[in-house]
């Protein structure tokens, strides 16, 4: 019998039995599975198939990005997420002050990264809003000397550019093995995110929106550890539903590629209700678009609204963001409307600047 017949008969279990202690017993042995049921037309997709842009794919993944707003990418070869978690509880576990040396500048004044690095995140715990440690790892090992620049905009470019830190401790395999696991997946969520966009484009008829993102100036990959709360941070119950949370309700602006980990705690805003989403396994991501995106596609898919609940145990998680190129016209939409961010931005790089000052006070 299939899982939906199963679940199927349960249910008609329990309205024929009239013990309402029965009720809950069998609701919570049953719920994971019913929540999954709720997601359980999202379309998942063979790594290979997107990459290699096997036009079968383009259907499911448009399907599933109006009426749910992600999809899931499976079978990724040579891609075990057990071992970026590895490295990542190990990074995590390091002492403050080996930490400190990686810290942005926002941290460590010392410091000249201001965005890649290590953001601890956990200094006022009624004050942040972002209750995680971060180290945030972009596509830039290195970047030419400083020329004074003529205008913001160009200063700015220079900026987005920042080279990517890594540990330096005193166990070299370590700092090699660490380094090199996290390009490794930078690489592989940076392809994921481009051949999502390819087949975007091919769904909808755009074919020049893969050129909006032939650069990533400032895409980046966030490495997360969520800690067991100490105290309760009033600032974090939501204001949707009351529910105490870990990640505040928020839509993306760009492209998203998510790891969870296995780790429970990821909703999803679907029919006005959060519901759990599936989580991603040793090989699989979660992909998504945000507003930005969306605007630039004329809001023919969904950019979900998601959050992360308070969950009893250290989680953590690997976000990367694709975003346009910093040349890149966000000012009108494929079909020539006037996006949302068109009112006040010509290119990508303007509207990455006042983002920038948004992470500084709020996200770091």
């Amino acid at each position: 019998m299939s899982k939906t017949a199963v679940l199927a008969v349960v249910l008609v279990g329990i309205l024929a039995v009239p013990t309402s202690a029965f009720l809950p017993t069998i609701i919570e042995k049953f719920w994971p599975q019913l929540q999954e049921r709720m997601f359980g037309e999202v379309a998942t997709i063979s790594y290979t198939d997107l990459l290699n842009d096997n036009p079968s794919v383009d259907t499911p993944i448009l399907n599933s990005m109006k009426t749910y707003g992600f999809f899931y990418v499976v079978d990724v070869p040579e891609y075990d997420a057990s071992v970026e978690l590895n490295y990542m509880n190990r990074f995590f576990d390091l002492p403050e002050d080996v930490k400190d040396e990686l810290s942005i500048k926002k941290h460590n004044p010392d410091n000249q990264n201001a965005y890649r690095g290590y953001c601890p995140g956990l200094d006022d715990v009624e004050a942040t809003l972002q209750y995680k440690n971060v180290f945030n790892i972009g596509p830039h090992e290195t970047r030419g000397a400083y020329q004074e620049k003529n205008s913001a905009l160009e200063k700015l470019r220079y900026d987005c550019v920042e080279a990517n830190v890594w540990p330096n401790t005193e166990d070299c395999d370590f700092d090699k093995e660490f380094k090199e696991t996290f390009q490794v997946g930078f690489e592989f969520r940076r392809n994921v995110a481009r051949a999502a966009v390819r087949s975007i484009s091919r769904a909808l008829e755009y074919p020049i929106l893969p050129s909006l993102f032939a650069e990533d100036e400032f895409s980046a990959m966030g490495l997360r550890r969520y800690p067991v709360r100490q105290q309760i941070n009033t600032n974090m119950y939501s204001d949707f539903d009351g529910v105490l949370l870990r990640e505040l309700e928020h839509v993306d602006s760009t492209v998203t590629v998510l790891s969870t980990f296995n780790n429970s705690g990821l909703q999803m805003l679907y029919k006005n209700q959060y519901r759990d989403a599936p989580v991603t396994g040793d090989n699989s991501f979660i992909v998504n678009i945000g507003k930005l995106v969306d605007d630039i596609i004329d809001n023919k898919m969904t950019s979900v609204r998601h959050r992360v609940v308070e969950v009893p145990f250290s989680r953590a998680s690997i976000t990367y963001f694709l975003g346009p190129a910093f040349d890149a016209d966000i000012s009108r939409s494929m079909t020539g409307h006037l996006t949302e961010a068109g009112h006040k931005y010509g290119i990508f790089g303007e509207w990455i600047k006042d983002y920038l000052g948004a992470i500084e006070l709020f996200y770091y």
